[in-house]
């Protein structure tokens, strides 16, 4: 017997739809994409990085901090940035985060036009997304996008080198491009 799944329509039926199932995929714009599974070693250590410095500065009984396992909902549907920065909740049951402060998304040769393209409309219109981060994998390279106090946005800044910093003012924090690429070499 043939079994017919209806395809999910709307960002919440995606989300019930999609829990359970193997694989990885978005839901934008009404549709299910499938996403890439496997990731370069460089990608793995940098997410993990990211998430590690994050966390060793960020209070976490106030923020969580995850990675691409987790849901944001954007105006187009359902995304899963690398890493994010979410509110802490009590609520361990969600599958999306409430108020994402910060989403960081890692280049791959296949992922540049939406990183820098609708990736960046549909994170920047989050109201409570505070910075947008997206990290090459070949060198010690970041693009930033921080809102500024009037409400709107500023960036992308290109951070290079890895003596250099990046500075979350909304978070309190900064990022060390030295310990993110130790050893990733460009």
């Amino acid at each position: 017997m043939n079994l017919q799944t209806k395809m999910p329509t709307t960002a919440d039926e995606f989300l019930r739809w999609n829990e359970g199932r193997e694989g990885k995929r978005e839901f934008v714009r009404g549709r299910v994409v499938e996403m890439m599974i496997n990731v370069t070693r460089a990608h793995a250590r940098l997410a993990f990085r990211l998430s590690m410095q994050l966390g060793q500065q960020l209070d976490l009984a106030k923020y969580d901090i995850g990675s691409a396992d987790f849901g944001v909902k954007t105006s187009d549907g359902v995304r899963y940035p690398d890493v994010y920065v979410d509110r802490a909740f009590d609520t361990l049951k969600d599958l999306t985060a409430r108020e994402p402060l910060l989403l960081a998304e890692i280049l791959s040769a296949s992922s540049y036009g939406q990183d820098f393209g609708e990736k960046v409309t549909e994170y920047t219109g989050l109201p409570t997304l505070r910075h947008y981060i997206i990290l090459s994998q070949d060198e010690p390279r970041v693009w930033l996008w921080s809102r500024n106090e009037s409400g709107g946005w500023d960036g992308p800044v290109s951070i290079a080198g890895r003596e250099e910093t990046v500075s979350l003012p909304a978070l309190g924090i900064s990022i060390d491009l030295a310990t993110l690429y130790a050893g990733i070499e460009s």
